[in-house]
């Protein structure tokens, strides 16, 4: 199977950063992109960003680009994600996911695009 292992949540101030891990283990050889989300208590579960591990092109969703930037290291088969200013607004639980190949067009902001889930990170910004 696929494992994807978030890490790197915490409590932090507002204006405040953290890095975000996702560690993939298991067959994700096959994978083409990898998307961050969240999911607020009461709300659905949000794009954040998104990468390709070849070509590195990236996505975001309009309420964090510019503080938060998608990051990976292809051999350590890891992706990151450093979120700057944080807000409270800002609080959930993040998961990282990874996707399958698919012909034609990969919508790497789209949850359905993928496959594999992480078990959730905390991040929890205070006032």
């Amino acid at each position: 199977q696929v494992q994807l292992v978030e890490s790197g949540g915490g409590l932090v101030q507002t204006g405040g950063s953290l890095r975000l891990s996702c560690a993939a283990s298991g067959r994700t050889f096959s994978s083409t992109a990898m998307g961050w989300f969240r999911r607020a208590p009461g709300k659905e579960r949000e794009f954040v960003a998104a990468i390709t591990w070849s070509g590195s092109s990236t996505a975001y969703a309009d309420s964090v680009k510019g503080r938060f930037t998608i990051s990976k290291d292809n051999a350590a088969r890891t992706v990151y994600l450093q979120m700057n200013s944080l807000k409270p607004e800002d609080s959930a639980v993040y998961y990282c996911a990874a996707n399958s190949p698919r012909p034609g067009k990969v919508y790497i902001t789209s949850q359905s695009e993928y496959d594999y889930w992480g078990q959730g990170t905390q991040v929890t910004v205070s006032s």
